[in-house]
C-alpha cells in the first residue's frame, strides 16, 4: 500500500508542476478567448492535483510511512509543507483572475486584462515554480536524513 501511494503522490505532484508550467505557457503570449478557457481547466487541474498531493501526503506521513512524529521532527519537512502551503496561498490570485476571464469567456468576450494584471500573474506564478524548486530540495534533504532535531 505504500508504494501506490507514493506512486499516486508523485503522480499528482508531477501534474500539478506540468499544469503550472503550462499556465506559465499561455500566459506569455497574447491572452485570447480560447487561452482564457484553456487557464481556467490548467487552474482546475492545478488545483484538483494540489488537493490530491496534500491529501495523499498526509496520509502517507500518518499512516504509511515512518509515522507523523518522525517528521515532525524534521526541519526539512516542516520547511516543505510549510513552502506548500505559501505556494498554495499565492495560487489564489491567478485563480481570481482566470475565474474573472472565465465569466467573460463564458459570455464569448475577449479577454480583458490589462499589462500589469498579466505581468502580476506572472510574477506570482514564477514564484510558485521557484516554491516548487525548493519544495524539491526539501524532499530530497528529507530523502538523506538532514535537519532532524528532538
Amino acid at each position: 500500500m505504500s508504494i501506490t501511494f507514493a506512486f499516486l503522490h508523485h503522480l499528482a505532484a508531477f501534474m500539478l508542476v506540468a499544469a503550472l508550467a503550462a499556465e506559465m505557457v499561455l500566459l506569455k503570449g497574447e491572452l485570447t478567448l480560447e487561452g482564457a478557457r484553456r487557464l481556467q481547466v490548467l487552474d482546475a487541474l492545478y488545483g484538483a492535483s494540489a488537493g490530491v498531493v496534500l491529501v495523499i501526503g498526509l496520509l502517507r506521513v500518518f499512516y504509511f510511512e515512518k509515522g507523523a512524529s518522525y517528521y515532525f521532527h524534521s526541519a526539512p519537512f516542516i520547511a516543505k509543507l510549510s513552502l506548500f502551503v505559501a505556494v498554495g496561498l499565492l495560487s489564489i490570485y491567478p485563480t481570481l483572475m482566470f475565474r474573472r476571464l472565465g465569466r467573460a469567456a463564458k459570455q464569448g468576450q475577449q479577454p480583458a486584462m490589462t499589462g500589469v494584471s498579466l505581468r502580476n500573474i506572472r510574477r506570482v506564478v514564477h514564484v510558485q515554480l521557484a516554491g516548487i524548486v525548493f519544495i524539491l530540495l526539501c524532499a530530497a534533504m528529507m530523502a538523506r536524513g538532514v535537519g532532524f532535531f528532538g
